[in-house]
């Protein structure tokens, strides 16, 4: 995994509010036993992205450019979402699919605990923001499609670029430093291999 510190990018907006996890992955797909990141970024919201005929939904911002762009470095790494991102049922394949499309942060006025917490877990980071940063971020982007937003988990800050607004955000001190250094829960601990062996020694 990448490790994390500042991200500029342009943005995904995806004005849904209480975006369940049905909507960010359908059922169907958890029964598929691959971890192959693709498989899952490409089921990321497939019964609003197409329809049941497997056509494109034109209507939805996924499908418009310059929205429909795969994301990569600096381009549409970040979703600005509606509020109660990722409610619904408990499903870590909601964070695998966010993770596999290519997403590095979610921004929200609010988030479901547990996805919130399976975002970290795949090195994707949750920004919790007010609800008028929130609707700032939603308008700068409706009117200039390509407008950067800059995430900067050191100082813990997400800035508008266009106006210069920003504001601060918390994170569980431990998952900042897993994701600054790229570790999961195993990577921490074998990190601390030395310290661990000298304990027991003890």
């Amino acid at each position: 995994m990448e490790k994390f510190n500042i991200i500029q990018s342009t943005c995904l907006p995806i004005a849904i509010d209480n975006n369940n996890t049905d909507n960010i992955i359908p059922a169907r797909f958890l029964a598929f036993t691959t971890r192959d990141p693709k498989f899952y970024g490409d089921a990321f919201m497939h019964d609003i992205r197409y329809n049941a005929d497997g056509t494109p939904v034109a209507d939805f911002v996924m499908n418009q450019a310059p929205f429909n762009e795969t994301p990569s470095k600096g381009n549409r790494e970040i979703i600005i979402g509606g509020a109660n991102w990722g409610s619904g049922s408990s499903r870590e394949h909601a964070a695998w699919a966010i993770a596999g499309y290519g997403i590095r942060v979610v921004i929200s006025s609010s988030f479901a605990d547990i996805h919130r917490n399976n975002l970290l877990n795949c090195f994707v980071l949750p920004v919790i923001v007010s609800k008028e940063f929130q609707q700032e971020l939603f308008a700068t982007v409706a009117e200039n499609p390509n407008a950067e937003v800059k995430v900067d988990l050191p100082n813990q800050t997400v800035t508008n670029l266009t106006t210069g607004n920003s504001e601060k955000f918390e994170i569980n001190s431990y998952k900042k430093y897993c994701l600054e250094n790229a570790y999961d829960d195993i990577d921490f601990l074998l990190s601390n291999k030395d310290k661990i062996e000298a304990y027991e020694a003890k």
